[in-house]
């Protein structure tokens, strides 16, 4: 039988889609400005490219000080308990349908390999993308400073490299979230906050 558990409140939803629109917008206009492809044209990808960043540095300030001040920075904290059993469910249980060995509960949202790649996420791809992003931003400013090794275009590689990295987070992000007890299960529960525990 399914038990209904609230897991993710409203400002966790809102964070979430938020920020989802916020870096698929970046990525598409990113890879315009890179040259890769040409939908909107390479000035007004520009300028949604700053926009969109912008909005999301605001976002992640008022993220961190709603983590830190309601304590739900602690869902984040790595653990290797359990890693073993939930490395083999999404290796090889998950497709001869056996349940997944880890129990979410509210003070526990995230299984162990999701605390890892959260923690990977947040402390090596987005660090990596906002320091060369704004180090591109304001290269006019630094540039003298820099050492020979260091110019416009290893920064814009740098960049490059980190928004790669951030869309294979997003890809194995959207394939995760379609193996729950339906294909749209956990896609429910970002949207409703409830997430039903069979």
């Amino acid at each position: 039988m399914a038990q209904r558990i609230y897991l993710f409140k409203r400002f966790e939803r809102f964070w979430h889609w938020s920020q989802a629109a916020l870096v698929i917008t970046l990525l598409t206009t990113g890879f315009e400005v890179h040259g890769s492809w040409s939908p909107f044209g390479f000035e007004r990808a520009v300028a949604i490219h700053g926009s969109a960043a912008w909005l999301l540095i605001g976002l992640w300030v008022f993220a961190i000080f709603w983590h830190f001040t309601t304590g739900e920075w602690r869902q984040y904290i790595p653990t290797l308990d359990q890693i073993g059993p939930v490395i083999r469910h999404y290796s090889y249980g998950i497709f001869l349908g056996r349940p997944h060995p880890y129990r979410v509960v509210a003070e526990r949202k995230h299984n162990p390999l999701q605390r890892l790649s959260y923690l990977g996420l947040k402390l090596a791809i987005n660090p990596l993308i906002w320091t060369s992003g704004l180090a591109y931003l304001f290269y006019a400013q630094w540039r003298d400073l820099a050492p020979a090794w260091l110019g416009l275009r290893e920064v814009a590689l740098t960049h490059t490299l980190g928004a790669f990295l951030m869309l294979v987070f997003l890809i194995a992000h959207v394939y995760l979230s379609t193996t729950g007890a339906t294909p749209l299960a956990h896609i429910k529960a970002m949207i409703t906050g409830y997430e039903s525990e069979h």
